[in-house]
């Protein structure tokens, strides 16, 4: 079974249809890139995956249960996680508290330990904030755990958001972008964080990205997107030279 099948996805904006008919199956461990012109429909897509839209037809599947039209938070709880293409971390903030906020859909400790201070709650906020390092050492940015995200560099940034959607133990990850804005050095460091958090945690990753080294490295299987509709979709090898995808896509790409 697939852990997340979409059949038949349409969204319009009004009278604007940004996706049409889309359908994918991603299977459990696999890493799937999601790539076209901007415009093409890919946010969207993540957006109606992860229940920021409501989709305009269609049907999405997790792990076996129909999660079309549930709310962020449901599907969160269900085992999807995602990054954003624009960061949305609280940048007075501390690192370590970024991370720290994607538990509390988690605690058990209820209103009284809040108020009180019972030795529960206190037990629940030292594991919290034990789990937390430990996802940011496995970024390599626990060094950064007590500064305020304002003061870190872009990249830092970037994996400080990643710790804080894999806080909330998915099954499936979604990146948007995680490379927009880096620099080649930095865009090569991701993509081996990337590679080990798909072979340490067994992660399921769906990614969208410009820069196609990256996704040709990383993805064993890629669709293409233009004005909302799949144009392609198949193996690295075989998008790398599709007549559509160049025309469409890959001639007007930096690879870098």
């Amino acid at each position: 079974m697939p852990l997340l099948q979409i059949e038949g996805l349409t969204h319009y904006f009004g009278g604007l249809r940004a996706v049409h008919n889309f359908h994918t199956q991603i299977e459990p461990g696999e890493i799937r890139g999601l790539i076209g012109p901007n415009g093409a429909g890919k946010t969207t897509i993540f957006n109606l995956t992860t229940g920021v839209y409501k989709p305009s037809a269609g049907h999405i599947y997790f792990d076996g249960q129909e999660i079309t039209g549930k709310r962020p938070h449901q599907i969160s709880q269900l085992g999807i996680a995602r990054t954003f293409q624009n960061l949305r971390l609280w940048v007075n903030l501390s690192a370590l508290d970024n991370v720290k906020i994607a538990f509390y859909s988690q605690i058990r400790y209820g209103l009284a330990g809040a108020f009180f201070g019972l030795r529960g709650r206190q037990k629940e906020e030292e594991a919290i904030e034990a789990e937390a390092r430990r996802l940011m050492r496995l970024l390599d940015i626990e060094q950064y755990a007590d500064f305020p995200v304002s003061a870190l560099p872009y990249g830092i940034q970037r994996k400080v958001e990643m710790a804080r959607a894999l806080a909330t133990r998915p099954k499936l990850l979604l990146l948007d972008e995680p490379t927009a804005g880096m620099s080649p050095a930095e865009m090569m460091e991701t993509m081996e964080v990337i590679q080990k958090l798909h072979d340490e945690l067994h992660l399921t990753i769906w990614l969208i990205e410009h820069r196609m080294k990256f996704v040709m490295t990383l993805c064993q299987h890629i669709q293409v997107l233009d004005f909302g509709e799949v144009i392609a979709e198949g193996p690295p090898e075989e998008i790398r030279n599709h007549p559509r995808v160049i025309k469409a896509y890959l001639g007007e790409m930096v690879d870098v």
